[in-house]
């Protein structure tokens, strides 16, 4: 981490995203994630402070949190030796996890950014929140690792998900996924982490992206200003005010 801070403050980055987990790894058994996992307040969020104070790039990284005898898929954003707080996984699926329900925004230069972590990213709401926050750039950070069989369909899904996302609500998506090869993951199964990170604008075209199963380092100069003046933050907004009363009819949910 503090290499990846070391070649953002070279390159003059204002915001960096690590992936998913990334301070504790993602094991998908509860005794090693309780093992790595560690408080906010805890020494170990402290090393971190002040191992990075020193860079000017806010920064978003991920790990397993505990909170009191709670487990959530959490990360942080920090800055200058402070943690401007967390967002919490909404979506986790490993039993262990707690859900997170805060959707907090953070700012950088004038500009409002927010975070969803890896599956969020593929609902709707989430993202949708933080446009309605006012949020003009979502980071999602990413732990994939995905067996062979179903490689293709995942790369294919997410691509699909975060072009969604980002024009549907006239934002920048952002996602700093891993890259995990061989037999380091830490999990039970066989797979791969294929890396794919990259920057995409509001109409869903990417401006730059990582190679494929390699680590990399990437950035990108934006203008994050709303490109979308009739819908203001997107359609998101407006299909939400009109057809949610619809939605749950249909749905049978009083």
């Amino acid at each position: 981490m503090v290499a990846g801070l070391e070649r953002a403050d070279r390159d003059r980055v204002e915001v960096v995203c690590f992936p998913e987990c990334f301070l504790t790894g993602y094991p998908d058994r509860e005794e090693p994630a309780r093992k790595g996992a560690f408080a906010v307040d805890s020494p170990q969020m402290m090393k971190l402070l002040d191992k990075t104070m020193k860079f000017e790039a806010t920064f978003i990284v991920g790990f397993n949190e505990l909170r009191g005898k709670d487990l959530y898929n959490t990360a942080a954003v920090v800055q200058k030796g402070h943690v401007l707080g967390t967002y919490s996984k909404c979506s986790a699926y490993m039993p262990f996890h707690k859900q997170g329900r805060e959707f907090p925004v953070f700012e950088r230069s004038g500009v409002k950014f927010g975070v969803v972590i890896c599956s969020d990213g593929g609902y709707i709401e989430p993202t949708r929140i933080l446009a309605l926050k006012g949020t003009r750039i979502v980071f999602a950070p990413h732990f994939n690792y995905i067996g062979a069989k179903g490689l293709i369909g995942h790369f294919q899904h997410v691509r699909a998900d975060h072009v969604a996302r980002a024009v549907e609500n006239d934002v920048w998506f952002v996602r700093g996924n891993n890259v995990v090869l061989g037999a380091e993951s830490g999990l039970s199964y066989e797979g791969v982490g294929y890396g794919d990170s990259y920057i995409m604008d509001p109409f869903g075209e990417m401006l730059v992206r990582s190679r494929r199963m390699r680590e990399d380092f990437i950035f990108a100069d934006i203008e994050p200003v709303v490109n979308d003046k009739n819908w203001g933050v997107g359609r998101s907004l407006w299909s939400a005010k009109e057809f949610q009363k619809y939605l749950l009819e249909a749905a049978k949910v009083k």
